[in-house]
């Protein structure tokens, strides 16, 4: 026991020599307390030095009981005695705990301790045992030109956050303070699936979203809530524990969204609540989601349901400073207008600081130029909720998750990475903005008519490359010559082809209207006369290409493209080298499984022998730089002065060669020898005596020797290079800033060339597969309040008007994607016509016994609007193809406002504000919900939400419970949307007494309600043959043909029998059963797939 307090270090020998110890306090008396220490006998060795101390300067008596322990040493200078490149990635790993740290050593990425022999086996890396005076050190590593392959496997296969650690020379300043180290390691940037910037495995072809959500926690407390958040000096204040305790009744809980592309720069904020959010994240589709660290402990919250059900990747952050919207100014490429930044909302902006904090860790210190946030509220966009994107298959299947088969598949014609992304962006949020919708028709016309232009822009398309990513690899410091080059080359494409959309004015609309296809109607005459190629001073006039020009000609007339080849082959040939070094161990040391898991090189070339044949050989005369030499003065004459030496070099070795009349004598530099003189061959090596040279190496036919003369000159040639290679930074530097000075045109540029390749798209889409121009109408329908509410006395020519503006009609509608599968098969696809009127103006449908009230004037005048009906009930076989019908219609609406042709002989629709879809049957274990229960969630979510405005698809509402609840819940469906959504709606089903129902509620068209039935057929031969029947017609059909289908799937003909036999029982009773109740219950029927056909009374 110890009897006196140490306030210091007595001996620095004591500091470092004496063994760790592990103290306890037990409180023995009121007067004192006591220090019992436990010893652990750890050596350290290190340097010897001695210091001493006055024993009357050391604090005597006992230690008091409120006292602290002295503070324990920091855990470095106790850290085993592990070699220096191994402390360092010891020392990052303990500062970026959460991520798999790679360290660079030479020309190999390693991993250390438990993270290698964790992924050491998941990358297929063989996990070795690195000797250290500490013991053995678990290792693996690759080489440094397999770091994308191997960030591919961590980042997107596995999730993992990946800290990369590079190397930095020390300078003899920093050498001393780190005791003689070569290099220093150190973080330069954390990988995370959300923040890609240019990796060669990020999806060229989709954005790459991070999104942050914060929550609001104040709604509850008025007395905390306000417009503006906080000055954020106490993180503890974004997220209360009391307001993420909130169960799941808090689905209305208003919250803040944001998110940001990393390689495109573009950034996006929303103000939304927790039960839209599902829809949010299918259409925005993150490949990471952010929150605040302090939902890690509140697990319970609704938030992470939603987040569950797509298996979203979360990740906890600190939010440590709240920065509102002036701090976003630095990483922004221009301010946020004033008018703009009065429209965030505290929880948008909340949201966007902690997701900039937390890219900006990311990235660790790299410059970042966003592009100034857009409100998605701010942007006039159709809804399209999760469970709508997945039925409809926009961006893949149902099935299988895969991009082919999917609508985005079916329609992409792009020829640029851009275009593509702007092509998903469009199909994931379809305008409805009529303006903006007909200006895309007008581009895909224009490209229809002039096929010839649409070539040659298509041909100038494809020799740019992907801009909206490379200029945002320069805002972030990072970008290399081979990105300047395809950025000129990109601005010299924008050049031409607005040399020749400019041409193409002066041509003006002389073919406007010649096909009838395109102007169908004198309204849309009118409309194009005239227009001609003014369809591209829009898109000109954002344009701005004399700056990028001055650009892209300082960019040709400085970078060197030949010498970025040959540097790229001296590259390939390091690659080469380290792979051939890699094989030959593994020869002489591994296995044959060790063998099968080297990388494969790509190419066969003739390499060097070894690796000290590649520094000779990058070394020499032929060494490639990426400058010009006339890119500045500076470099003019540098080139000059190399060229000169080099010179002297040639005269030196022909002076040498006849000094000792050694022909084979060359002059050469090794990493290790320096500059030296090298002969080969026995003849020229009996010349050379050891006495008149300084030989350093020698062998039975080579000598090498220093010679001053070269020595003094070969330096003077390093140095020479080396100012060449300053000079040749200090330009490419100068490069790099006028590309970031040039941010915004050229961001502005790029997002005109990817609209132009989106219509160049549409427009050859449409003339391959002989699409046709849609007609939208924006007229606003009035609400349900509102129709209800309708006066006997209002204007027939207002109504008339109206209904006319609302008209949905489609004809010849096909399935863009069946119809594509068909063809493939060398089969046709059977045309459909979709015809939907407005509702009616009168009161909203009521039993018959009501409607016989009306006057007969106004239950003429609904009959006369609505002889199609705004809702259409169908009826038909399985297999007969209810369910495409349905899924085409939603398709086209869609196409139709993104501002694509549509598949369809002729389309007039009116602007939809949101298309729904309940299709198909899925449950959701982990949330505890059956297929029922998931059915019924989506219907109550769309019967909560759907407009006047809205288009609804509806089909087998209620399959999943008893045939009478299934029919009774899915006539409460039909009635809400007939009644109070008042929306345009297809509604299929096999619940045939719906159309009973309806008749009996008069809601049918006859009767002046909104529902007209139509369904499909089964022509029969007589012989058991028979053959589906897709063209819809007016009418019920009462039979499903369920064991049809079944015999089509190869059910056992024993089952087969058995259910024919208890189908015509069913049937037999039921005829029974409908005789005795006839005139009781009007024929109606809840019962399912039990009823035959009746063409005569249900044909229509």
């Amino acid at each position: 026991m110890l009897a006196c307090r140490a306030r210091g270090i007595v001996s620095r020998r004591v500091k470092h020599s004496f063994p760790r110890w592990q103290g306890r306090v037990s409180s023995a008396s009121t007067s004192g307390a006591y220090i019992t220490a436990s010893w652990k006998f750890q050596q350290i060795r290190c340097k010897k030095t001695r210091s001493s101390v006055r024993l009357e300067d050391l604090p005597q008596g006992p230690i008091g009981a409120g006292d602290p322990l002295p503070p324990s040493k920091p855990e470095e200078e106790d850290a085993p005695p592990y070699p220096t490149v191994v402390l360092q990635a010891r020392q990052n790993m303990q500062k970026f705990e959460n991520c798999v740290l790679l360290t660079r050593v030479g020309g190999f990425y390693e991993l250390y301790f438990g993270q290698a022999e964790e992924y050491g086996p998941l990358l297929n890396l063989k996990v070795a045992q690195k000797k250290t005076n500490a013991g053995p050190v678990p290792m693996a590593g690759f080489p440094f030109f397999q770091l994308e392959r191997f960030l591919k496997t961590l980042v997107l296969d596995l999730n993992c956050y990946v800290a990369i650690a590079e190397e930095f020379p020390n300078d003899p300043g920093d050498k001393i303070k780190s005791n003689g180290l070569m290099h220093d390691r150190r973080v330069t940037r954390v990988i995370t699936p959300g923040t890609l910037i240019d990796e060669n495995f990020i999806d060229p072809y989709a954005n790459n979203y991070v999104m942050a959500i914060h929550v609001n926690h104040h709604q509850e407390d008025p007395a905390s809530s306000s417009a503006e958040p906080d000055d954020g000096t106490n993180s503890g204040s974004m997220v209360e524990p009391v307001g993420l305790a909130a169960p799941l009744a808090d689905a209305s809980t208003p919250i803040g969204l944001a998110w940001i592309d990393v390689s495109t720069g573009q950034f996006y904020t929303q103000s939304t609540t927790v039960t839209s959010l599902a829809s949010i994240l299918s259409r925005v589709g993150p490949r990471e989601v952010v929150l605040d660290e302090l939902f890690e402990s509140k697990r319970d919250h609704q938030l992470f349901s939603v987040l569950a059900e797509d298996k979203h990747l979360i990740t906890f952050a600190p939010h440590s400073e709240h920065l509102p919207l002036s701090g976003w100014s630095p990483m922004l490429e221009s301010d946020i207008p004033a008018q703009t930044a009065k429209s965030f909302t505290s929880d948008e902006v909340s949201a966007g600081s902690l997701l900039l904090q937390y890219v900006r860790d990311r990235l660790q210190g790299l410059s970042m130029k966003l592009q100034p946030p857009l409100r998605h509220e701010n942007m006039s966009v159709m809804t399209i909720d999760k469970s709508t994107m997945r039925a409809l298959e926009i961006k893949q299947t149902i099935r299988d998750g895969t991009f082919r088969g999917s609508l985005l598949h079916a329609v992409r014609r792009t020829v640029t990475k851009g275009g593509a992304r702007l092509l998903n962006a469009w199909l994931s949020a379809p305008s409805t903005s009529l303006e903006t919708i007909r200006a895309r028709q007008d581009l895909v016309e224009y490209f229809i008519q002039h096929p010839d232009l649409r070539d040659e822009v298509v041909l100038l398309l494809r020799r740019s490359h992907d801009s909206q990513r490379l200029v945002q690899k320069f805002a972030l410091g990072r970008g290399d010559p081979d990105d300047l080059i395809a950025l000129a080359n990109t601005i010299r494409a924008t050049q031409d082809i607005v040399s020749l959309l400019e041409t193409s004015t002066e041509l003006n609309s002389t073919s406007s209207g010649q096909d009838s296809r395109l102007s169908t109607t004198r309204e849309e005459q009118q409309h194009d006369t005239g227009k001609g190629a003014a369809c591209f001073a829009p898109l000109l006039s954002r344009i701005n290409v004399s700056d990028p020009a001055n650009l892209a000609d300082r960019i040709k007339s400085s970078i060197d493209e030949e010498g970025l080849v040959q540097q790229h082959r001296d590259e390939d040939s390091e690659a080469s080298q380290l792979i051939t070094l890699a094989e030959n161990v593994v020869a002489a040391e591994g296995s044959q499984s060790d063998a099968s898991a080297l990388p494969k090189a790509t190419k066969k070339k003739k390499q060097g022998a070894s690796i000290r044949d590649h520094y000779s050989a990058a070394t020499d005369d032929t060494a490639a730089f990426i400058m010009k030499p006339g890119a500045s003065a500076g470099l003019r004459s540098l080139h000059a002065k190399l060229s000169s030496l080099l010179e002297e070099k040639s005269a030196l070795a022909e002076t040498l060669r006849a000094r000792y009349d050694a022909a084979s004598l060359t002059l050469r530099w090794t990493p290790n020898l320096g500059h030296v003189c090298h002969v080969k061959g026995v003849k020229d090596l009996r010349r050379i005596s050891d006495e008149a040279v300084t030989v350093v190496s020698s062998s039975r036919s080579t000598r090498t020797f220093h010679s001053p003369e070269w020595t003094a000159l070969g330096r003077r040639i390093h140095q020479t290079r080396f100012e060449v290679g300053v000079e040749e930074q200090r330009l490419f530097a100068e490069l790099r800033a006028r590309v970031v000075a040039n941010l915004v045109k050229l961001r502005r540029n790029a997002a005109v060339l990817d609209e132009l390749d989106v219509a160049a798209s549409f427009a050859r889409l449409a003339a391959e597969h002989g699409w046709t121009r849609p007609i939208l109408h924006d007229a606003t329908a009035p609400d349900s309040s509102a129709a209800t509410s309708t006066s006997t006395s209002t204007s027939t020519s207002t109504s008339t008007s109206t209904a006319q503006a609302q008209q949905h009609i489609v004809i010849g509608g096909r399935h863009p994607t069946v119809e594509a599968g068909l063809r493939e098969q060398g089969r046709s696809f059977t045309k459909n016509d979709c015809l939907l009127s407005p509702p009616s103006p009168s009161p909203s449908p009521s039993p018959s016994s009501q409607l016989q009230n009306q006057p007969n004037q106004t239950r003429n005048q609904a009959q006369n609007q609505s002889q199609h009906g705004s809702f259409h009930l169908i009826t038909g076989p399985n297999m007969a193809g209810k369910s495409t019908y349905l899924r085409q219609n939603a398709l086209i609406a869609i196409l139709a406002q993104v501002g694509s042709w549509v598949p369809a002989s002729y389309a007039a629709l009116p602007v939809t504000d949101a298309v729904y879809s309940r299709v198909g049957s899925a449950d959701n274990l982990f949330a505890d919900q059956s297929t029922f229960m998931v059915e019924m969630l989506e219907t109550a979510a769309i019967l909560r939400t759907a407009t006047p405005r809205s288009f609804v698809i509806m089909d087998e509402i209620g399959r999943g419970t008893t045939p009478e609840d299934g029919c009774a819940v899915a006539f409460a469906a039909l009635h809400h949307l007939v009644a109070v959504n008042r929306c345009r709606a297809l509604f299929a089903t096999h619940y045939h007494g719906l159309a009973d129902l309806v008749r009996e509620r008069g809601m049918h068209v006859s009767q002046g309600g909104a529902v007209e039935c139509y369904c499909t057929d089964v022509e029969e031969d007589g012989a058991g043959g028979f053959v589906y029947v897709h063209k819809l017609r007016r009418g019920v059909n009462r039979q499903s043909h369920a064991l049809k289908v079944a015999r089509l799937a190869n059910l056992p003909e024993a089952a087969i029998t058995v259910a024919r036999e208890v189908l015509d029982r069913i049937k037999s009773h039921q005829g029974q059963s409908q005789g005795q109740s006839q005139g009781q219950q009007g024929g109606a029927s809840l019962h399912h797939d039990t009823h035959t056909k009746r063409p005569s009374a249900d044909a229509g």
